[in-house]
Parts: structure tokens; sequence; C-alpha cells
């Protein structure tokens, strides 16, 4: 099954360029990750001469940017914000298919003062279409996460609770946009696993591997060390014949020692599960 792994713990030495990105593609090498995801805020700017040093750096190192994760908010109240937000995300969606990233994590939007639940899903909907047919042109893969907060949003996803989420999926199986499964998340929004995952495993693509401290808690911690149900999950993935990529979502705070032990278990729960 091949890895990869979305480095959270690092984000900002990344952001603030402590630590360049061909380092942590390197340390992942060595950790021996089949590929390595990113935040589109890793990126400076979409200029050619950016886009090209960045991605030969990279090439040097061997492992290919797989996922990349953007924070789309289609929830927006202002319909002109809602148009900059698709517009961003189509720009996103073309750096991707230069500097080769597979599948591009994309999200509803921010639960927004005063969003009521048929607006939400419907705003999500339209923009999230709107961008497939973008991503279709593209080549790039949109994956919609079971989502919470980014930090780079003032508030929680509108579609943190699962039954928003499942709604969102359902009205989307039209457009070619899958499903990036966070096995953290709907543990952290008090729901069980499970029933959630069989509604929509036909649309999953890709999988966030991560884990919170407590049931109905959003507190990610160390894979393994939580309350997600990772092996049982992992269990009926393998049932269902998933063969896509396990994108470890590491947000533990540790460090790359924290990744380390990271890629480590979900090897182990894979091959146990």
């Amino acid at each position: 099954m091949p890895i990869s792994c979305l480095p959270v713990s690092l984000f900002s030495e990344i952001i603030q360029k402590k630590l360049p990105l061909e380092d942590w593609a390197s340390h992942a090498k060595e950790m021996k990750l089949d590929g390595i995801d990113i935040s589109m805020m890793f990126l400076d700017n979409p200029t050619p001469v950016y886009l090209r040093t960045f991605r030969e750096k990279l090439e040097k190192v061997g492992l290919p940017i797989i996922m990349a994760c953007t924070y789309p908010d289609f929830a927006h109240p202002d319909p002109m914000q809602r148009e900059r937000e698709l517009d961003y995300l189509i720009r996103d969606i073309a750096v991707c298919s230069e500097i080769g990233a597979k599948y591009l994590r994309v999200l509803a939007g921010q639960n927004h003062p005063g969003l009521t639940r048929a607006v939400g899903i419907q705003r999500a909907v339209e923009g999230l279409s709107a961008a497939s047919v973008a991503a279709d042109k593209y080549g790039v893969q949109l994956v919609y996460e079971d989502h919470a907060k980014p930090g780079a949003w003032d508030y929680i996803d509108f579609s943190f609770p699962p039954d928003i989420f499942l709604e969102i999926v359902d009205q989307l199986r039209d457009t070619s946009v899958g499903v990036n499964f966070d096995t953290g998340n709907i543990t952290s929004a008090g729901w069980e696993t499970m029933p959630v995952l069989e509604a929509i495993v036909d649309r999953i693509k890709t999988i966030h591997v991560s884990d919170t401290s407590t049931f109905g808690k959003f507190d990610p911690v160390l894979i393994g060390t939580g309350v997600t149900p990772n092996r049982e999950i992992f269990h009926f993935l393998k049932e269902h014949g998933f063969n896509g990529w396990l994108c470890i979502e590491e947000a533990s705070n540790s460090g790359l020692d924290g990744i380390r032990k990271a890629v480590e278990t979900t090897r182990n729960l894979w091959e146990q599960a």
C-alpha cells in the first residue's frame, strides 16, 4: 500500500522557510515513504521560474507530490468572495497540474455565522461542481474531505458534522469529485466512523490517516495513541479492495520523530488489519 505524509507538525517551519521543502522530502525518503503531500501555503507564487525551480528541487530528491491541500471557502456569505474562491481554486488546480500533484484536497467552506444547512450545502455543491470542470481539463483529481478546521480559517468547516458531509458527497455524485476520507475527523465530530465510511466507500480516492485523543473532540494526537478506530477502518478498506493512497496527516506537534512513529504505526496497522 503506497503511503505519503502531510507534515502538519512541520507547517510553521516549512512556511517560514526554516525547513526547505526539499529537506522535508529528503526526510520522507529516508522514512521510505512513497511520496509527499503539501499544503498550497508552502508555495510562494505560481510564476513559471518559481514552479520550475520548485519542481527541479523535488525531482533531485526523487519523491513525487501525491496530494496538495487547499482551503476554498464556498460557504462565504459574499457572492463576490465565492467567485474569488472559485478562481483561487482553479489557479491551484493549474499549479497542481504543473508540479505533478495527482490529487488536490478541497473543502466545503467555513461555518459562517447565520449560515443555514440548506444554503451551505447548495453553495458547497455549486462551487465544487464548477471547480471539477477545471480539474477534469487539467487532469487533477479533486478529493473532498470530512474536515474539521485549518489554521487558515476563522471558523470550523461547515461540513464538519458528518450528516452534512454525506449530503454534499451525495450531491456531487454526478461530478468527478472524489473523497479524501479523514479517519480521525468523524470520531472528533462525535459520530461512529464505520456507518459514514460504508456510505461513501465507493467515492474514496485517498485516505487521511489521523487520530484524536477523545471521542467528540478535535484534538489531534500521534496516530495509534488516540481513540480513532484506524485498524477497523483499514480492515474495511481492504475488504472493499481499496488500493489508493494512505496519506498520513501528522498533526501531533511531535516534529520529525512524531512523523517517523506515525509512519511506522500506519504501516503496522495496515499489515495487521
